[in-house]
């Protein structure tokens, strides 16, 4: 992997000049974002204030708590990456510098944590971080737009940290075990007691008849009786793996090398303890470094680990909920994109053969088990145990991940297969963007009615598809880590990221060593320039460009630039070398 910093400015350009009628493909991409961006407007006049608050009952917790409220800017900064108009990115700031102030504002009166309020510092004072990712999602990805944000370098750093023994008011960060030492943690420390349903349920609230809640509760005992089990907080866990994004982030910001370091160091902790393990990751690591230390010995202990199964207090049935299952591997892949290390994804990928090696046979049917408690495995199901395989896969480009995720019609599509995927992609999520708006238009309720997640399904940024076909990327969703594509746009004219106005990109051939890409200008009047990059952050290498139908010619850089005349469009099969390049969230200009 490249360890400096090559020139940021592309030298290689292609003039095309190829006309091509318009593809259904290319018209559908620019009315998904012309749709998005008005229902975004409608959205934020609907739900937020001129100060950027949400119109809601603000609240603690893991049911309606300040990540929710965040949630509703899920995406919107992607969006803006993607190519929407400038509007989203403005509309977002405004939300998002009012959602840290009205979090801050915001205090509880029973639950101890937040009585000084929710944020302090503009972070949550302590929660776990499957609630911090969700939250943040957004942010995260603001960089993509916003690399030279002074401000938004500023809380980078400072959130960062938070978990690098660099703030005394949050002493999260045990340097000597390489250990974050709650699953509770952020802007005042950890939490190092037990936690109650308070904690996680936050303040009284009256429920029946005025709130609806996302989890099934008819009343507020049945909130706090939600999170009775969610005790075990003590110690470390792997969903605060989630917090490397914040060192990941922090390097690409500013290409200072303690970050990195530091994010890899804890990584490395954890794939330590991983092999001493047995190959399977751990769910409690003790104050004093051990493994399941602060659970009795038992490696698979934790709110949210191997072990945690819950009942649901409405109904009485048992429910598990291992949720580091559906996060943990991304972190695993910021150590890819820090290193080009592949070896972070294979101890994962190991993992799925060391626990379904415990498969067991019922009345000819092999089960594999997916939870692991006192009583050895257990949630058997005819499904094997492998959560993130299609992540592995797109990382790896390993034809054995290829099998894990056999029935995925996108990388069909970019096999040459079901080569209607495009089309029925973006016509379901405009679809989506059409329902949420009815749904908006319809939503009787008033701010004192609504909690802060109630509008999270109709926030019309709709963007996996875009993400899917534009980028040749993983959709984001909400889980509170980096970006991964094959490709990113940059608009030299506009000096911005995303694609330049009428310029559609379809990503239809990936290989571990190739990307093809079709880019087509839809205006028949205006030429336009686009600077096409390897990679979320530059971490690609683009080798060569292979035209169809002509030549091809060498680029040897992180990108290069597409002079497209009006109405004329190509394909064009890149070249690349794969983590080449340490990332960064530079613009490719000066």
């Amino acid at each position: 992997m490249s360890s400096g910093l090559p020139a940021r400015i592309p030298t290689v350009s292609l003039d095309v000049n190829t006309p091509v009628s318009p593809p259904y493909w290319a018209l559908l991409e620019r009315e998904l974002l012309r749709a998005q961006t008005d229902a975004c407007q409608e959205f934020f006049a609907r739900y937020f204030d001129e100060r950027g608050y949400l119109r809601c009952v603000p609240r603690w917790g893991g049911d309606d708590g300040p990540d929710d409220a965040a949630e509703n800017l899920l995406n919107w900064t992607l969006l803006h990456a993607l190519g929407a108009p400038d509007v989203i990115l403005d509309l977002y700031r405004v939300g998002w510098e009012g959602h840290l102030r009205q979090y801050t504002e915001a205090k509880t009166v029973e639950v101890p944590l937040a009585r000084d309020g929710m944020y302090y510092r503009e972070f949550p004072v302590m929660f776990d971080w499957f609630h911090h990712g969700e939250g943040f999602s957004a942010f995260f990805l603001q960089g993509l737009s916003t690399p030279d944000d002074r401000l938004l370098r500023q809380r980078m750093e400072r959130y960062a940290g938070f978990y690098m023994g660099e703030d005394p008011q949050a002493p999260n960060y045990d340097p000597q075990h390489r250990i974050i030492r709650s699953l509770f943690n952020g802007s005042r420390g950890p939490l190092l007691r037990k936690a109650t349903g308070l904690d996680w349920a936050g303040d009284p609230i009256e429920v029946e008849g005025r709130f609806h809640l996302g989890h099934g509760e008819r009343s507020y005992a049945e909130m706090v009786a939600h999170f009775k089990d969610y005790n075990d907080v003590v110690g470390d866990h792997p969903l605060n793996l989630a917090a490397t994004t914040l060192g990941v982030l922090a390097y690409t910001l500013t290409g200072d090398e303690k970050y990195r370091r530091w994010a890899l160091d804890y990584l490395d902790a954890w794939v330590e303890r991983t092999r001493a393990n047995g190959g399977i990751i751990p769910t409690n690591i003790g104050l004093d470094g051990t493994i399941g230390g602060a659970c009795d010995g038992k490696w698979y202990g934790g709110v949210y680990g191997w072990g945690f199964t819950v009942e649901v207090p409405q109904t009485g049935e048992l429910a598990h909920r291992p949720a580091f299952q559906s996060r943990t591997h991304y972190a695993f892949a910021n150590g890819l994109l820090l290193t080009g290390d592949m070896g972070y994804i294979q101890v994962w990928r190991e993992m799925y053969d060391r626990v379904n090696a415990h498969a067991r046979q019922e009345d000819g049917r092999i089960l594999y088990p997916h939870m692991y408690g006192d009583q050895g495995w257990y949630d058997y199901t005819p499904e094997p145990f492998q959560p993130g395989a299609r992540e592995v896969y797109y990382w790896t480009m390993d034809p054995a991940d290829r099998e894990r995720v056999a029935d995925d019609p996108w990388f069909a599509f970019l096999e040459g297969r079901r080569t209607d995927y495009p089309i029925e992609a973006l016509q379901r999520d405009l679809a989506a963007v059409h329902d949420k708006v009815v749904g908006m238009r319809h939503d009787t309720s008033t701010p004192d009615t609504r909690l802060s997640d109630d509008m999270n399904h109709l926030n019309p940024a709709t963007t996996a598809a875009l993400t899917e076909l534009m980028l040749g990327g993983l959709p984001t969703g909400r889980v509170g880590y980096p970006l991964h594509c094959r490709l990113r746009y940059f608009d030299p004219a506009r000096r911005r990221a995303g694609l330049p106005e009428d310029v559609a990109a379809l990503v239809d051939g990936m290989t571990a060593d190739t990307t093809s890409v079709q880019l087509v200008n839809t205006s028949q009047t205006a030429a336009r320039t686009v600077i096409v990059q390897g990679g979320a952050y530059g971490e690609h290498q683009i080798e060569r460009v292979q035209v169809e139908g002509q030549g091809g010619f060498e680029v040897g850089h992180r990108a290069f630039v597409v002079h497209l005349a009006p109405g004329c469009g190509t394909r064009l099969t890149l070249s690349m070398h794969r983590y080449a390049h340490r990332p960064t969230m530079g613009f490719p200009w000066p």
